[in-house]
């Protein structure tokens, strides 16, 4: 029994260690691929949009990919993920001679971390104790975001000091990749679970599959055409979005404390309200700053608005504890959660392109007007979220 603990404890740091050195090539990747796309390929606003087609395509079917691969374990499934994503990056970096190609590696890269990503609360939990679930995947989260500040970092030094290349940039980030993935694969395997391809659809959820495909929807949107913006508009370069980057990091570790906390005490309907009025106004901020106020003062609204935004990612434990609460059968809650996923990916491939073509139109002050309604729209729904706590009553 204690070697078997002892092995539990090894195969913990390791998977911590992982999820450090994948925090890192994941942080370099953030920080430079919407400028690698602007200065390498100088792509318009429409076909940016066109593009997340194909980089959100893996994260549509990854459920049929987890099932094909289920005979592996999640082990080794997050092992394959993080060398995916590794090769992923050494293709951007190295093989990458057309835009056609670079697109065959970006979507190397989403599948590799579209693969680790709904593995790892599962390999975390199984080296856990039943009462330490939640502090476990706190550490490791923790370890993730730590990488991630270590990769902000040293895009920071190397683009502003040592004039970095996005070439060697991707390469350091696809070794990082190759050592997380030598991380994993000394842990010990364990025994594979077969996963079937399940969708459940309820009467009951449907609040919660709206939900998830308008968040979807609003989220894609800041993830493609914010930092557009800073670039196109405001000639953000690498090292500005590494800063942003950690400022983004740090705020994330108070304010998932500080959303967990509301959740608990106010309730999930409280916690989407003020999110999704937080998220209109951010919206606001993207599309009328530069109108009102000086370039520099716009610039720096506009930056915190970008901060603001992605350190509200934690939110989406709301739509997921709202879930747990009102399912009818414990057994419906992850293949619910599957198919919101699912639901948030096709927003994210066909949202972008109108925004696109939005900008392409109208400016990009459109693009926000639109995610600006979306959000107003969040607004209304969450308003219309109910929790009955007594059993009987979640017959449908």
């Amino acid at each position: 029994m204690e070697e078997k603990h002892s092995d539990g404890d090894r195969d913990f740091k390791l998977f911590l260690l992982a999820g450090l050195f994948a925090g890192i090539g994941a942080g370099i990747n953030t920080s430079i691929f919407n400028n690698y796309l602007n200065d390498i390929f100088m792509l318009s606003e429409s076909v940016r949009g066109f593009l997340e087609v194909p980089r959100e395509a893996p994260g549509f079917f990854i459920m049929l990919v987890l099932a094909v691969l289920s005979f592996a374990g999640d082990v080794r499934i997050a092992m394959l993920g993080m060398a995916a994503a590794g090769l992923g990056m050494l293709g951007l970096g190295l093989l990458s001679p057309t835009f056609a190609v670079m697109i065959i590696w970006m979507m190397m890269y989403s599948l590799g971390t579209h693969m680790v990503m709904p593995v790892t609360p599962s390999i975390g939990m199984s080296l856990s104790k039943l009462g330490s679930f939640g502090a476990r995947l706190g550490t490791i989260s923790a370890f993730g975001l730590f990488g991630s500040i270590i990769a902000y970092v040293f895009v920071f030094l190397s683009f502003h000091f040592l004039n970095m290349t996005y070439q060697i940039a991707f390469i350091i980030g696809a070794v990082f990749y190759v050592f997380a993935a030598l991380a994993v694969g000394l842990m010990k395997k364990g025994e594979p679970k077969a996963r079937k391809v399940k969708f459940v659809f309820r009467k009951r959820y449907a609040l919660y599959y709206v939900l998830a495909g308008v968040s979807g929807a609003r989220a894609q949107i800041f993830l493609t055409f914010a930092p557009w913006v800073l670039i196109k508009v405001f000639n953000v370069q690498p090292q500005m979005f590494a800063i942003l980057g950690m400022i983004v990091a740090f705020v994330s570790i108070g304010t998932r404390k500080i959303i967990g906390r509301l959740i608990d005490v106010r309730g999930e309907r409280f916690v989407l309200t003020v999110e999704a009025a937080l998220l209109f106004a951010i919206c606001l901020g993207y599309a009328f700053s530069a109108d009102i106020f000086p370039v520099g003062i716009a610039a720096v609204i506009i930056a915190a608005c970008y901060v603001i935004d992605n350190s509200m990612a934690a939110v989406e434990m709301a739509r997921s504890t709202y879930l747990r609460k009102i399912a009818v059968d414990l057994d419906d809650v992850t293949p619910t959660l599957s198919t919101g996923v699912s639901l948030q990916h096709i927003a994210s491939m066909v949202i972008p392109i109108f925004g696109g073509l939005l900008w392409a139109a109208f400016g990009y002050q459109a693009v926000f007007m639109g995610a600006a309604v979306i959000a107003f729209l969040n607004f209304i729904l969450s308003r219309r979220i109910k929790i009955e706590l007594d059993p009987a009553a979640k017959a449908e």
